[in-house]
């Protein structure tokens, strides 16, 4: 979990490959009107989240082992988002404000403009029940730290 641009396709899409796990991105799973908010530069509300979070909540349900990217970023999301699912474990990659600021503005994303990352880190709650990881690091140390804390 994390703000967009923090890394979290990149870092997931290296932990699935890695654990043979199925690989699930939450960015995927929007809804038109909430892409289509998004994409014209309005930050997404709370009743704009809910039925996307409980779609993600039926996915990772269906799931014994499994990767999934989510920004995640309330920990009423993330309640929402692990409610009934089994044992899981919540990585949170973490950066400030100007390194992901120059990761966006670096990339161009089917339909988060950088503009909106101030929402992001607005709404963000760090979360307590994480471990945290700092995204300054090389992508190959994340994933390795993530990967041997896995297997713990």
């Amino acid at each position: 979990m994390g703000v967009s641009g923090s890394g979290k396709t990149t870092v997931g899409e290296l932990i699935a490959d890695r654990t043979g796990w199925p690989w699930l991105d939450a960015d995927t799973l929007h809804s038109p009107a909430n892409v289509a908010k998004m994409a014209g530069g309005t930050p997404l509300t709370d009743a704009d989240r809910w039925p996307w979070l409980d779609e993600l909540n039926r996915l990772l349900r269906g799931e014994r082992d499994a990767v999934l990217a989510c920004s995640a970023l309330k920990d009423s999301y993330r309640k929402r988002l692990l409610a009934g699912v089994g044992e899981w474990r919540l990585f949170f990659l973490s950066g400030d404000k100007a390194l992901i600021g120059s990761r966006l503005a670096a990339r161009k994303h089917r339909y988060m403009p950088a503009s909106l990352l101030a929402s992001q880190f607005a709404a963000l709650e760090p979360p307590a029940q994480a471990i945290r990881i700092d995204v300054a690091a090389p992508i190959e140390r994340s994933v390795d730290a993530i990967v041997q804390a896995l297997e713990r």
